[in-house]
């Protein structure tokens, strides 16, 4: 039993995905449109209405273009029409060009009158205040009650060169290429349409944006990611907008496609003009750098970089690691690409000995016998060639950077064409800086020619080698098998946890007592040392004989959260006076009413250990936060962090804590003992769990907790909870920006054989299990599925598999059958498109369990998925031939549609969900 229907999260290697990529999608008729209105067309020279007929009907598209102008018969000797409901043909697309007051009624006229796609010009919007928002809020219910897409509004316009549409009012059409550019700010988009005409760079396509009303980045990314005329995606963003649609689809297109950002708003200064400039506030740049690295985005801080990444990715292959070769014939240029090489977290490949023994047969006694390698001032084309193989051979490196300055002996045209034919299939990447004028500038043409990048400056190649290597980073931690926290007995407790926060929340508290917060930890399976509270001094004084001398108090309080600084903490009491003495100071140094009694805890041994901090805070972007680094009282002076989106896995822990500086420390330094690293990974997918399962949280912090070499050294030494405001609603409540597991879906089912099944969403770590999953089906299930004998080779690769467990239940669901043996046994995906409140459904059984009922239950429960999702239908192509499926999507009352062509070898079962 199967269906073929599409699998986008395999679209390199499921020829299942060609069904889907094929069909139009809603942005088509913004990007591909036959028939154009122009609303707002006008005579008056210098205008937008003028310029953007003209710049229609000089770029011809192969499309009809129609003006729309109440006051005028004809623009630019074309008819016009006095609305768009007079035009007489059926309108794909309608540019609007008329004041901001005026544009919700016409967008209301568009949609009537059919029209799919709109780009509104005009401006004074959001950014004009609350009047401008105003507009966009009635624009915004019109388009969604009448589904159609708008880009914009305050924006350029689109283009589309490989086409010839030019729907902007910008100078010059842009130059045919292969790189989508997408800008948030039109002014600069036409900076950078004039730039590419000097440096001969062309565009797949070419669009601005505005403030994403309605089509936001997960749409355009979502778009140009199926656009095969487009090979890499460039982003000027001053806004983020729809967070979690920006993850989704920038995590999903990154593995196929380079995402290349530039973000305004660094700076607060610059955030604030930002800010100012789109009318949306802009988040914390840190996080966003979180978030970039959760996906697989490329960051630059300068224009010229986006240029630069999108040719080396595009021509290079990706480095593995951080180890850059820079082969030179100067040291100077050679100091200057190291300094940019390890400032920006690169590494000097240190040169393995046999490459040094090769490089020491070819290269004169002074070479420089280390990295960089300086071949010497001297060097011809053969002296270059040679050391070019011998370094790009050593296994040590990760790519090469190679370097030539003009000298008396050099021959830069004639090393560049030596290079050439080294370069050809290299394995690792290869970068070149030809330093100079006229003298290097043959060379450099041949370079580039051939596929090698050229950098004016050798530190700028090294920069880009760094971005390199982060995009590989980044993107490895998608395609890693993370290894699943195995539950211990009664953990997490969900449901203590939240008796404890419910119980506060009820009582119109926001602060949980330090004993609270460590219960809702322990809940969670995160150790926490012995505390216990102590409303007078006697009790203080007989919890600290109970747990053992020496001991900490510190104030037990409600509503006082730092308690250091109110004199709440006293440590290393080692004698029942001094508890007692403790008591009473800590008693006397708050008001009455801040005073709840004492915690009493063991006096922890911080001498073989690292104080560390995690936590969580809420960002008016992206919900939830996670915080990992050093901890203790110098928490704020050290600053090593790392932050992180949740939910984590264990691969995601990891690489969290690998960005900060204690890292390293914890994994065993100068003679001392490492941390427990597994359990550590495992506390942080626990804490992650704990952030995201529990709305309610506002902020977490646990600092320190103590770590400890050996098994069994975390533990949790204080710990903060403060809750949002009793008057938040639930559905007011923040929510992860990436959707967290969700365990609504997980059940269980009994198959007409009797036995019994967990029916649950899939997981990152079940990429063994699927592997034993398709060994298991039969070629005719293969076909039934995908429509071709998909090769098992082809099915079970890592990149394929990974990408179709690691999915982030936003974009798309899959749901597993498994049996008490932990064997999957049937899989059904249901995957919305793109633009459409609609989704797809795949099913596929292995043969020994066909029959058992398995498929109606998967597709009864991914029915279930899109009625939670607002989804107005379900749809499949099944292929004529299989009739088990087709009977299966009857049974659930799927209509099974049949093309009138009789060699069509597909049929479509379509359900409408109430």
């Amino acid at each position: 039993m199967a269906t073929n229907a599409s699998d986008p999260s395999a679209q390199t290697s499921d020829p299942s995905h060609d069904l889907i990529a094929a069909r139009r999608s809603p942005l088509d008729a913004i990007f591909e449109p036959s028939t154009i209105a122009v609303i707002g067309a006008s005579e008056e020279a210098g205008s937008v209405g003028r310029t953007l007929l003209w710049n229609l009907i000089s770029n011809p598209f192969g499309g009809t273009i129609f003006p729309v102008n109440p006051n005028r018969d004809s623009v630019l000797g074309i008819q016009t029409y006095p609305s768009i409901g007079a035009v007489p043909s059926q309108v794909d697309l309608a540019l609007i060009a008329t004041p901001a007051p005026t544009v919700p009624a016409i967008v209301e006229q568009c949609a009537e009158a059919g029209v799919k796609g709109v780009i509104i010009i005009s401006a004074g919007f959001r950014e004009t205040g609350e009047e401008g928002a105003q507009r966009e809020r009635e624009i915004k219910q019109i388009v969604d009650t009448h589904g159609v897409r708008v880009v914009g509004p305050n924006c350029l316009g689109v283009m589309r060169p490989p086409s010839g549409l030019n729907a902007t009012f910008a100078r010059s059409m842009a130059r045919e290429g292969n790189v989508a550019f997408v800008s948030q700010s039109g002014a600069l988009l036409t900076a950078v349409l004039d730039w590419s005409f000097r440096e001969n760079v062309g565009f797949s396509a070419f669009v601005s944006v505005g403030s994403m009303l309605d089509v936001d980045w997960g749409d355009i990314i979502t778009y140009l990611g199926d656009d095969p005329r487009t090979d890499s995606i460039m982003l000027y963003m001053e806004s983020i907008g729809n967070a979690r649609s920006f993850l989704s689809a920038a995590r999903d297109v990154a593995q196929s496609k380079p995402i290349i950002v530039i973000k305004a708003g660094r700076t607060e200064a610059a955030a604030e003009a930002a800010a100012s400039h789109t009318g949306t506030l802009a988040g914390s740049d840190a996080v966003l750098d979180a978030a970039f690295r959760r996906t697989g985005v490329v960051r630059v801080d300068e224009i010229n970089d986006l240029f630069y990444m999108a040719e080396v990715l595009g021509k290079q292959p990706r480095p593995e690691g951080p180890n850059l070769t820079i082969l030179t014939n100067a040291g100077g240029p050679g100091v200057l690409a190291t300094d940019a090489l390890i400032g920006g977290g690169g590494e000097l490949t240190p040169i393995s000995d046999d490459a040094m023994d090769r490089l020491d047969e070819v290269l004169p006694a002074a070479w420089s016998h280390g990295n960089p390698v300086d071949i010497l001032g001297d060097a011809g084309p053969e002296r270059y060639a040679e050391s070019l193989e011998i370094a790009a051979d050593d296994e040590n490196s990760d790519g090469l950077l190679v370097v030539l300055t003009p000298q008396a002996m050099t021959e830069p045209t004639k090393t560049a064409k030596l290079l050439r034919d080294h370069a050809i299939n290299n394995r690792k990447p290869i970068l070149a800086s030809w330093m100079g004028g006229e003298a290097i500038a043959a060379g450099e043409n041949i370079l580039n020619d051939a596929g090698l990048p050229t950098f004016a400056y050798p530190d700028t190649a090294a920069r880009m080698f760094n971005k390199m290597w982060q995009y590989s980073y980044n993107l490895r931690a998608l395609y890693e098998t993370p290894s699943l926290p195995v539950d211990e007995e009664g953990l997490p407790d969900r449901e203590a946890a939240g008796t404890l926060i419910e119980e506060a929340h009820t009582m119109g508290r926001v602060l949980l007592t330090e004993h609270e917060s460590k219960q809702v930890l322990s809940a969670y399976g995160i150790p926490t040392i012995e505390t216990r509270v102590a409303e007078t001094a006697e009790a203080a004084v007989e919890a600290a004989d109970a747990i053992g001398l020496p001991v900490a108090l510190k104030l037990h309080s409600t509503s006082i959260t730092h308690k250091t600084d109110v004199g709440g903490v006293k440590l290393n009491l080692d004698t029942p006076e001094a508890v007692r003495a403790a008591f009473e100071s800590i008693a006397s140094s708050v008001p009455a009413d801040g005073f709840d009694g004492v915690t009493v805890q063991r006096m922890a041994d911080l001498s073989d250990g690292y104080e560390l901090i995690i936590g969580s805070s809420i960002d008016e972007q992206f919900g939830p936060v996670l915080l990992f680094g050093s901890g203790g009282q110098l928490v704020e002076v050290y600053k090593d962090r790392a932050l992180a989106l949740p939910p984590l896995n264990t691969t995601l822990a990891r690489r969290m804590m690998e960005q900060t500086k204690v890292f390293e420390a914890l994994e065993g330094v100068r003679g001392r003992q490492p941390v427990d690293m597994q359990a550590l990974e495992k506390l942080m997918v626990r804490f992650s769990q704990l952030v995201v399962e529990q709305p309610r949280i506002k902020e977490i912090d646990v600092n320190p907790l103590l770590a400890l070499p050996g098994e069994g050294g975390l533990m949790a030494l204080d710990a903060r909870v403060v809750l949002h405001p009793h008057a938040t609603d639930d559905v007011d409540l923040p929510t992860p920006a990436i959707r967290p597991y969700p365990r609504q879906y997980v059940g269980t089912h009994t198959m007409k054989n009797g036995e019994a099944v967990t029916i649950r969403p899939i997981r990152p770590e079940d990429e063994p299990k699927m592997i034993d999953f398709h060994k298991h089906l039969s070629e005719r299930s293969v076909y039934m599925r995908y429509a071709s004998l998909m090769k098992k080779e082809q099915r079970v690769a890592h990149e394929r598999l990974s990408r179709i467990c690691y999915i982030d239940y936003d974009r798309e669901m899959a749901l597993v059958a498994e049996t008490d043996d932990d064997d999957i046994i049937g899989v059904g995906r249901l995957t919305q498109q793109p633009g459409r409140n609609e989704a797809e459904f795949a099913l596929i059984v292995v043969d020994d369990y066909q029959g058992e009922g398995i498929g109606t239950e998967l597709l009864q429960r991914l029915l279930q998925v899109g009625r939670d999702e607002s989804l107005d239908r379900i749809t499949a192509d099944i292929l004529r031939q299989n009739r088990a499926m087709q009977h299966v999507c009857e049974k659930l009352d799927f209509q099974i549609l049949y093309s009138d062509d009789p060699t069509d070898e597909m049929v479509k079962a379509v359900k409408t969900l109430e």
